[in-house]
């Protein structure tokens, strides 16, 4: 058997008896006035993180959800876009598809507000998305495109690209490790199915985001996910898994290369109201303003005693420039 048929197999189970201990969510669930989140659909919230953010999902945009699962984040998509077909969502499990579908009708239940109809289900692979190009607004995956080898990745993104319209921005959530994974363990099917053991590097990842043609990312959040210990798997020294949300944009590619956002700041605290660099950026005294990793290597070469550029916090919500 190939990974992905060790990896489709996991979730053939996973649908048929929900395992609540298959992922471990990092992010809350969100609460939203008039939502009702099934206990089935939480159940099969086999993510790392979260997809869904309200500044993404303004104008009633289509989204694209690869990798439904139990249909927690497709619902919670709806809930912004309200529309027949609004939300797309694939997978190539058919019986994660058939799992879904029963999820969200007691979700039409439970919520006054929601149709079945608000959501197109497909089997397909993110390999191959069954998605005419540049027709949606929103593409997102969580804990999904880890599970790839690096050729696999490759594909899966450019497909993301070729679907979104200009300036559309692709969600993710991945766990990523900056520790040398064994290749024992890399080699694992069954780990890397389970979401751990083909966790890249941070800078790699987004490497392989931007090679594709995203000009601007943005690294929402980094947290604690898991410990691969010796006294549970087969590793001489602990190696730590950490999850990361990242937006990726459909921007065209800067010339002197990718924005990426990691939560720095330059702060001026001279003697003058303002210093402008003469290069579209400006900073107020004493005013902290958000700046990509680019911008802020670029003021700190100037040598300005008066400038202070932070260090990355990995949160970035919005707002700065590059």
């Amino acid at each position: 058997m190939s990974y992905l048929d060790v990896t489709k197999d996991v979730y053939k189970k996973a649908a048929e008896r929900p395992d609540v201990g298959l992922c471990c969510t990092t992010s809350p669930i969100w609460k939203l006035p008039e939502l009702e989140m099934p206990t089935i659909m939480q159940e099969m919230n086999y993510g790392c993180g979260t997809t869904v953010n309200p500044r993404d999902l303004s104008d009633n945009p289509t989204i694209l959800y690869v990798g439904v699962g139990g249909g927690m984040e497709v619902l919670q998509f709806s809930y912004f876009s309200r529309k027949k077909g609004g939300v797309i969502g694939v997978d190539i499990v058919d019986e994660m598809l058939t799992a879904c579908s029963k999820n969200l009708a007691i979700a039409a239940e439970q919520n006054h507000w929601f149709e079945p109809d608000f959501v197109d289900l497909r089997k397909g692979t993110a390999l191959e998305l069954p998605i005419e190009s540049e027709s949606v607004d929103v593409a997102a995956q969580n804990c999904l495109f880890n599970i790839f080898e690096k050729e696999d990745l490759k594909k899966a993104l450019q497909e993301i690209y070729r679907v979104l319209k200009p300036h559309g921005r692709l969600v993710l959530s991945d766990p990523i490790c900056e520790q040398e994974m064994p290749e024992n363990l890399r080699n694992d099917d069954r780990l890397r199915a389970l979401c751990l053991s083909g966790s890249l590097p941070l800078q790699e990842y987004l490497d392989m985001i931007t090679a594709v043609g995203f000009g601007t990312v943005e690294i929402r959040a980094k947290r604690p996910y898991r410990i691969l210990s010796p006294n549970h798997y087969d590793t001489d020294e602990l190696i730590f898994i950490e999850s990361v949300e990242i937006a990726a944009i459909k921007d065209p590619m800067p010339e002197d290369g990718p924005c990426i956002f990691t939560g720095k700041a330059a702060i001026y605290y001279g003697k003058e109201t303002f210093f402008d660099d003469q290069k579209g950026h400006t900073l107020l005294q004493n005013q902290p303003l958000a700046v990509c990793d680019k911008t802020a290597s670029a003021l700190g070469a100037l040598g300005q005693p008066d400038i202070h550029i932070t260090e990355s916090t990995y949160f970035y919500d919005g707002g700065g420039c590059c």
